[in-house]
């Protein structure tokens, strides 16, 4: 039977990390995969997701299934992060998932199931695994444009005349904050004009919001996401708590289903634990109720928030020191967008070959579209990057 499959493509960012890993140059940077690195190239477990396990362990009496779609308080305490009081909660149907991809995927599925001919559009660029699950879902992708190559920003009003052409019955995907792999993001002008679109044409938004808190701040984060869904008949959230609680391995998502009739909230709840049941039964909990606790608990919220904070601040800086230092090598302002940009990511807008380069002749590896990881970097490995990208000729 089995030897009928045919190879699959290699993960490119899995592929860069092994390429990293086998490079013996102790100056190589790492600027590929996606996850926050503090100063000394550590990923950390957060002093409030410490002290929640703690107390977890010391008060856990059973590891017994929670119900299909999770704990309930997780989905009252992770709806109330992403959503504040923007819409009722009895309007909002929630189910935990493994991760954020855990909801991209139930939420493609869910529309699946409700319009099997509806188109999906997405940005060009997306987060890759977007385009790799609709595609082994079979549904079809319609990219509109969205950055642009020249001021490294959004390409605005490409943008704008592609998601016209949606109907009825379309699904526009969204990211609702800190763009991967661009982090470059609208504006709340921009906001605007893409929710009056919505309204317009019919189509159904999907926001995925995976950096809460990476970019202006939770609140400023979330705006974007909330007034969307306080705006449209319907929408579909996916939410991740891999990158702002740092619990990546845990695998802590949530798909949400918001419509303004509260009366659909029970059908649309019921089709997120059957959705759940067909793929993967109970979600995992662990990470869940960790962030459970840490939300309900003020001790625990208010030093997660600080520590979400610092980690914000810190990828500013970092932003800033950078395209200061380009400014210098250069003697121009073009790189300024980095600064601009938002969370952990940035798109240099350069080719393959320069990437290649960089890798080859620096030791310095980012994902070939020249995503970069801000996050990677430090103060002492800021002026070396800045170097290469001005050697090579960027």
């Amino acid at each position: 039977m089995f030897e009928t499959l045919k190879a699959q493509p290699a993960d490119n960012i899995l592929a860069l990390m092994q390429m990293y890993k086998d490079d013996p140059r102790d100056t190589k940077i790492d600027l590929g995969v996606g996850v926050y690195k503090d100063a000394t190239g550590l990923t950390p477990i957060m002093r409030a997701v410490k002290s929640a396990e703690h107390q977890l362990w010391e008060t856990q009496n059973s590891k017994s299934y929670t119900g299909l779609a999770g704990d309930p308080a997780f989905g009252d305490a992770l709806v109330n992060l992403v959503l504040g009081d923007a819409v009722p909660r009895a309007n909002v149907a929630a189910a935990a998932t493994p991760g954020g991809t855990g909801a991209v995927r139930q939420a493609f599925e869910m529309v699946q199931m409700a319009r099997p001919d509806a188109r999906v559009f997405v940005s060009d660029p997306t987060w890759p695994n977007h385009l790799s699950i609709l595609k082994y879902l079979g549904m079809t992708i319609v990219p509109y444009r969205y950055f642009d190559e020249e001021t490294r920003g959004v390409d605005f009003d490409g943008m704008a005349a592609d998601l016209k052409t949606a109907q009825k019955g379309d699904v526009i995907l969204l990211h609702g904050c800190c763009h991967n792999p661009t982090g470059a993001n609208l504006n709340a002008t921009q906001w605007d004009a893409v929710i009056k679109i919505l309204q317009d044409t019919g189509a159904t938004p999907m926001v995925d919001i995976a950096y809460q808190g990476f970019g202006d701040g939770l609140d400023a984060d979330a705006a974007a996401t909330r007034k969307i869904a306080a705006s449209v008949p319907e929408c579909l959230i996916a939410a991740s708590c891999s990158k702002n609680f740092g619990i990546y391995r845990e695998r802590t998502g949530m798909l949400m289903a918001v419509s303004s009739d509260g009366s659909a909230q029970k059908l649309n709840q019921g089709t997120l634990a059957y959705l759940n049941r067909q793929n993967f039964s109970f979600p995992p909990d662990h990470g869940a109720r960790l962030v459970t606790m840490i939300l309900n608990d003020d001790a625990l919220r208010t030093d997660w928030m600080a520590e979400l904070e610092d980690i914000r601040n810190a990828m500013l800086g970092l932003r800033s020191q950078l395209a200061s230092e380009l400014q210098r090598l250069s003697g121009s302002d073009r790189f300024g967008f980095i600064a601009e940009h938002r969370g952990m990511f940035s798109r240099l807008g350069t080719t393959p070959e320069m990437v290649a380069k960089l890798r080859d002749d620096h030791g310095i590896y980012m994902v070939g579209d020249s995503r970069m990881n801000i996050a990677g970097l430090n103060a002492q490995t800021v002026p070396i990057l800045a170097k290469a990208i001005i050697d090579v000729g960027i």
